[in-house]
Formats: structure tokens, C-alpha cells, sequence
């Protein structure tokens, strides 16, 4: 999945729905770190306050969690959204 310039919805939005595809996919694991902020910027080429965006917005919907020093990780899956 690719964030898409031309799309109306807002890049974080588009950025926070390709994160939670990855995580229901496997690809980002439950209680794993999630990919640094610089390296979402890089691979998907979106500034870092749609990625900053993004992580909010999945914070707050329980898909990630944020230790403070150590980093962003994947919530454990009981604390996942019901409406996945």
C-alpha cells in the first residue's frame, strides 16, 4: 500500500490505514517497535507531521502504544479496536 498525493483523504489518515493493514496483516507484530518516525518519512514520502499525525491518531484508537525513551510499539492485541 501507498500513500496517495492525488487522494482527498488526508495523508495521516491514508498513513494511520496502511499501518493498522499491517498490523491485522502481521507484518508489524503485537509488542513489537513500530518502524521510527525518519523511516516511515523515507519510505512512504510524507513530512514528519503526517507521520506525527498518523501515530496520534493510532494512539488514541489503541493500535500503538508509546513508551516514553523507549519508543513506539504495537499494542497487545487485547487492546486492539473492537470494530476491526
Amino acid at each position: 500500500m501507498k500513500v496517495d498525493m492525488l487522494d482527498p483523504t488526508p495523508i495521516y489518515v491514508q498513513l494511520a490505514g496502511i499501518i493498522v493493514e499491517k498490523i491485522k496483516a502481521g507484518d508489524l507484530e503485537e509488542r513489537r517497535a513500530v518502524p521510527s518516525e525518519s523511516s516511515l518519512q523515507q519510505e512512504h514520502g510524507v513530512s514528519r507531521g503526517s507521520v506525527r499525525r498518523a501515530m496520534e491518531v493510532l494512539r488514541e484508537d489503541g493500535w500503538v502504544i508509546t513508551i516514553q525513551g523507549r519508543g513506539t510499539y504495537v499494542a497487545p492485541k487485547e487492546k486492539w479496536p473492537q470494530k476491526t
